[in-house]
């Protein structure tokens, strides 16, 4: 599959629900401290896919005027 803008917000996308994954694991096995952590990670990764998200159908508006 190639790497397209969609690709990369896709797996930005899924590293965001990967990390709050383990962020809820953690806060249910009351290591908050952890969680905590993986809350913060999360939302670094979740700005990441917003922006890779916001590129990619700039990219496909930009595309679809081109044709």
């Amino acid at each position: 599959m190639p790497n397209t803008a969609h690709t990369k917000a896709a797996e930005a996308h899924e590293a965001t629900a990967k990390t709050h994954r383990a962020a809820a694991e953690h806060h249910t096995k009351g290591d908050h401290a952890k969680g905590e952590e993986h809350s913060k990670m999360a939302h670094g990764h979740s700005e990441a896919a917003h922006k890779a998200s916001t590129e990619a159908h700039g990219k496909s508006a930009s595309h679809a005027k081109a044709k």
